[in-house]
């Protein structure tokens, strides 16, 4: 929220006031308490009338100290807070003449006592900083007193209060995160608003709102409010990014990487983990589509027609029309059109295939359960005590599940358990961002903050239920919206994006801000949600779905199957689904470590190349896992403009190999793309292309691309339960290479790229080998 009126001028609404001067300091467990008065103190008198900002640095985890300035420290928000998970450190506390100072771990913080300030520092070197005028107070709007008309004096309690904290940005600094946003994906220059809405993927408004940003520099700032943070890039303050919360306290956490990677796992340290989704969910989904006519002679025509294609099927999803048209969501097949529900999932669960269904926190009017949830007091209420909420946005009379009701959660959850035990085994939890705030909760919560924070709470319930009956390792769901902490209950996918190309790449640009903000597992809908791709951009999507973690054939008013576009796409998306089967035991072990260390599986090139300032802004290509580069086709003349960074690149399908440090253009076929491996990569590569859940640790070959002299290379294999099998190691040695870790009884093969046009291929006869290039 701007608080000024260019460089000059303060907005008038304001009402300012600046920590102005540290007055004092008082140490506290983890950390130390400031008092801040918004004018210097230098006399007795001076302390009379005058407001303060009291601040707390806390030391939180490792590399991270949680800021919180306040006002009024009696104003009850009612707020529901983020999960964190904190831990202690141990701070050392010192004062100089103008200075106060807190350091544990690589972090100093350092408060100047006047004129006031504070910055992070690490090593002496200032990281960012919050100078003189960049912490404030705003009394938004302040009213005349009712109790003295006559008087000029302004009511404190009659306005709209605001607290407001800026960091500086230096000159080569870029911010990126902020959620799964469809803006350009470095952040500077950018008003953001973290408030989730059900806007599509081709303007500033998100499905999935974070308050956190990551920055080139090797921080991150987490902003622990569930409620709209109000974020200026570089935008209001070109050399500052400022956020703003409603209120009388702001509270973020700080953390120091200094490597990205590090700050990420720092981020979901605090906020949590993601959890691992089952190997079989890697695979291709297919959907009914969303308004499109279908029976279970429809839906079986298609699972029968990709078979008879050869094009490996994993999922098979029944969107919004598996119920009953103004009965969404009550949970009820539509008997008209699928008589023998259970009869035909266990016909297709007896394909291989999984079943997802579509489902929403909503339920309408006409339906058993509307009254159900309305007798019980499960649906949220209208905040002037007039009955239950609703609307007739989306369902006729819907209302909206209460699930700060432990009762109404359970309730919602057993209607999904009859789903799980007919043979459903996974949910697309839908929607979740269109959450009313004129209403009551039962809780008590405030309704503005449970806009956002509702879907943590509706997908945690969902995915928890699919733990608890499915187990640890086989819960996935399908998300539309998010908030901080989402991360732990994957898999998210884009929303409704367009069929044209530019709507490929804005869906691109949300997944890399997505996965800057914390989140590993992401997808969006192949060949676009609206409208009907052209078999061109059907082909072209399919590569970049395929190469995504996770991979889904869904539309709005007409069907995905790629017969419909022309011949060439089915063998298209067969040769690009077998490919993603083949890289499952690199994709997988790189989703274990995601689960384990919350670094995500796609990774943007800044997040990999941080100090090649050539990688600062790219967002039309990037990373999967630390050794594959993937730069999808945007443009129906079947040219690619690409990067590769320094050192050498192996192209995964060909075998050509080039130099990196500079940028590339060529053209490519429908069957492929640029897909570039990193030199001194060791890639395992599965010799099944038919699903992608099979034994990874059997019969695989291994690669190593490019060793570099002196230089070594590690790779973990890991099993489809995500179990750690071994750790390879290869070290090479002028021109011999040492392999170990080997497993000489599983079948593998060891194959040497090494720029030559031979490639050399040695079976792996021993658990450690030397291999002479």
């Amino acid at each position: 929220m701007k608080f000024t009126e260019g460089f000059w001028l303060r907005s008038e609404l304001a009402n300012a006031l600046y920590a102005s001067e540290a007055y004092e300091m008082q140490p506290i467990d983890n950390g130390m308490r400031i008092l801040a008065p918004v004018a210097k103190i230098d006399s007795r008198g001076a302390t009379l009338n005058q407001p303060t900002i009291t601040l707390e640095f806390r030391a939180t985890g490792k590399n991270a100290v949680t800021i919180r300035a306040w006002h009024f420290a009696g104003y009850d928000t009612g707020l529901p807070r983020f999960e964190t998970n904190e831990t202690d450190r141990e701070v050392i506390l010192n004062e100089t003449e103008n200075e106060y100072r807190m350091s544990f771990d690589d972090l100093t913080i350092v408060v100047t006592k006047y004129p006031f300030g504070y910055r992070f520092e690490s090593q002496g070197k200032i990281i960012t900083e919050c100078g003189f005028r960049n912490l404030g107070y705003m009394r938004w709007n302040r009213q005349p007193s009712t109790m003295l008309p006559q008087s000029n004096y302004l009511d404190e309690t009659r306005c709209e209060p605001y607290m407001l904290t800026e960091l500086s940005v230096g000159p080569e600094e870029s911010i990126y995160g902020l959620g799964e946003r469809f803006t350009a994906f470095a952040k500077n220059g950018q008003t953001v608003q973290t408030w989730n809405e059900d806007g599509g993927t081709a303007s500033d408004i998100a499905y999935k709102s974070v308050p956190f940003y990551l920055s080139n520099r090797g921080y991150g700032v987490f902003v622990n409010h569930t409620g709209n943070v109000s974020f200026e890039v570089a935008s209001e303050k070109v050399g500052y990014v400022g956020f703003s919360v409603p209120g009388e306290a702001l509270e973020y956490t700080f953390l120091y990487g200094p490597d990205l990677h590090d700050v990420l796992r720092s981020y979901t340290d605090l906020t949590g983990k993601p959890a691992l989704p089952p190997a079989w969910s890697f695979g291709l989904w297919l959907s009914t589509s969303f308004t499109t006519n279908y029976d279970e002679d429809t839906t079986s025509s298609f699972i029968e027609g990709m078979a008879e294609r050869d094009i490996p099927l994993s999922v098979f999803h029944f969107d919004c029309f598996w119920m009953r048209e103004f009965r969404w969501c009550d949970f009820e097949w539509d008997e008209r059109v699928f008589p023998d529900t259970k009869g035909m999932l266990q016909r297709y669960k007896d394909r291989g295939l999984k079943i997802c269904v579509w489902i929403n926190p909503y339920v309408a009017q006409n339906t058993e359960m509307f009254n159900e949830g309305m007798r019980e007091g499960y649906l949220l209420k209208r905040a002037d005590g007039k009955g239950v909420w609703q609307t007739d946005n989306w369902q006729a009379g819907m209302s909206v599940v209460d699930f700060t009701n432990p009762a109404a959660s359970a309730w919602y959850c057993a209607k999904l358990k009859r789903l799980i035990d007919l043979g459903v085994d996974c949910f697309k939890t839908d929607f979740g961002e269109r959450i009313p705030v004129n209403v009551a909760y039962y809780d008590g919560s405030d309704p503005v903050a449970m806009h956002n924070y509702y879907t943590f709470i509706y997908n945690k319930y969902v995915f928890e239920l699919l733990q608890q009956e499915k187990g640890e390792n086989e819960a996935v769901l399908f998300a539309r919206s998010a908030t901080a902490g989402s991360q732990q209950f994957p898999v998210h996918w884009g929303g409704d994006c367009m069929a044209t190309y530019p709507s490929m790449a804005e869906t691109l640009r949300g997944g890399l801000s997505f996965a800057m903000s914390g989140f590993s597992f992401w997808s969006h809908d192949i060949s676009g949600f609206e409208s009907t791709a052209t078999p061109d951009l059907y082909k072209r999507w399919a590569a970049f779905g395929l190469m995504s973690t996770h991979s889904r054939l869904h539309g709005s008013t007409s069907y995905r199957v790629p017969w419909l576009f022309d011949d060439e796409a089915n063998e298209v998306v067969s040769s690009f689904t077998k490919l993603k089967c083949r890289l499952m035991p690199y994709i997988f072990s790189k989703s274990v470590q995601a689960h384990r260390e919350g670094v995500p599986v796609m990774r943007p090139m800044v997040l990999e190349f941080t100090n090649d300032p050539a990688v600062r802004y790219l967002d039309l290509q990037y990373m999967l896992g630390e050794s594959l580069l993937v730069a999808p086709v945007f443009s129906a003349d079947s040219q690619v403009r690409f990067y590769l960074p320094d050192g050498r690149w192996t192209d995964l399908l060909s075998g050509q190999v080039r130099k990196g440090g500079r940028w590339f253009e060529a053209e490519y076929d429908y069957f492929s793309m640029p897909l570039y491996v990193r030199e001194n990569s060791l890639m395992p590569i599965g010799m099944i292309s038919e699903r992608p859940d099979y034994d990874y640790e059997k019969n695989l070959e291994l690669h190593y691309y490019l060793p570099v002299a002196d230089g070594s290379a590690n790779r973990e294999i890991v099993d489809v339960k995500g179990n750690s099998v071994t750790i390879i190691k290869a070290s090479r040695q002028g021109d011999t290479i040492k392999f170990e870790g080997l497993m000489p009884d599983a079948g593998w093969k060891i194959v040497l790229h090494n720029g030559a046009e031979e490639i050399k291929t040695i079976l792996a006869k021993e658990e450690s080998m030397i291999i002479k290039l």
